[in-house]
């Protein structure tokens, strides 16, 4: 069993890679503070955003800090399963089959613009993401304990994509919006990289690995060791039920939301220093977990009302504990 890192060190280990993302990467703090949540509750992140606002770099850069096997698929309509999962091959040689692993066996996996390829592709990453396990030809084939997926996807495009399933997004922890930069930022992200010529990778900025496999089991024992006392239970239980009874909405958020829920104001509890859920843990993690979860009435939706405010209203109307 893994010995728990001290909750002090937990902190110092976030700043650490905090530090080690903003050598290249502008702005972006509460997506990074995001991302790290995710890592600690051993969730998935899908970032959406319009192209150019840094949404693969920042992956790249998170994963250098943290010192996991970084993997990336480049999603498009003719992405077959296989080309995902691998495959069991027949070696004349030696007349059996070989396992060829595909590019999910990884510790992070970047899996970019994933609306681009159609559902049967998608399907691929149900289990990887839920089970941290593939199975091909009837045997299973177990991943990293820290397995996790960030995808992109872009908003503005219609062509050529293919919108996840409600199965798929009830598997990603945060859906996290990325806008565009301050100007203040856009100036700092002109002055940095606007001097240089060709892609930019991690290295190039001096990003260096600042955990290991063996300290992150550790961090991540650390906030599973985090009480969350049955009040606060009760108000995630009655936040995630809310959304089902809301007349707003068609489709509410299902008991696994509740589960992440819990999980990550843990994590954000912990990067906290506190050893306790407290209600704001819960009323700040509430949009990230619940914007991609919710589905708009017909009503609604004539009505121009967006899910970002019912969720807010909902936060508001939850009576939390004192």
């Amino acid at each position: 069993m893994t010995e728990p890192l001290p909750l002090p060190q937990v902190g110092a280990l976030a700043d650490a890679i905090r530090a080690e993302i903003g050598k290249a990467v502008v702005g972006q703090t509460e997506t990074v503070e995001h991302l790290l949540i995710a890592l600690l509750a051993r969730g998935h992140v899908l970032l959406e955003g319009p192209p150019g606002t840094a949404k693969t770099f920042l992956a790249q850069c998170f994963a250098a800090a943290i010192g996991l096997d970084f993997g990336r698929i480049q999603f498009t309509p003719d992405l077959m399963p296989g080309d995902i999962l691998g495959a069991n091959l027949f070696n004349f040689q030696t007349s059996a089959f070989t396992l060829t692993r595909g590019p999910i066996f990884c510790d992070l996996l970047l899996a970019d613009e994933i609306n681009r390829t159609p559902p049967k592709t998608q399907a691929a990453l149900l289990e990887a993401m839920q089970e941290r396990r593939v199975t091909l030809d009837g045997t299973a084939h177990s991943l990293p304990d820290h397995f996790m997926v960030v995808a992109t996807q872009n908003p503005i495009e219609s062509q050529g994509v293919y919108p996840l399933p409600e199965a798929q997004l009830d598997r990603f922890l945060f859906k996290l919006l990325i806008t565009y930069p301050s100007h203040a930022e856009e100036i700092g992200i002109v002055t940095r990289f606007g001097t240089r010529s060709g892609p930019s990778r991690p290295a190039d900025h001096g990003i260096a690995a600042v955990a290991t496999p063996a300290t992150l089991n550790a961090a991540s024992a650390a906030i599973q060791a985090i009480t969350i006392a049955d009040p606060i239970v009760d108000y995630i239980v009655r936040l995630i039920r809310a959304t089902r009874d809301s007349a707003d909405l068609a489709c509410g958020a299902s008991p696994r939301a509740a589960v992440l829920v819990a999980n990550a104001a843990r994590a954000r509890a912990g990067l906290a220093g506190r050893d306790y859920v407290v209600p704001d843990d819960v009323k700040a993690l509430a949009g990230s977990v619940l914007r991609h979860r919710l589905l708009l009435s017909p009503a609604a939706e004539i009505e121009g009302k967006q899910v970002e405010a019912l969720v807010a209203d909902l936060v508001t109307r939850t009576e939390a504990p004192r």
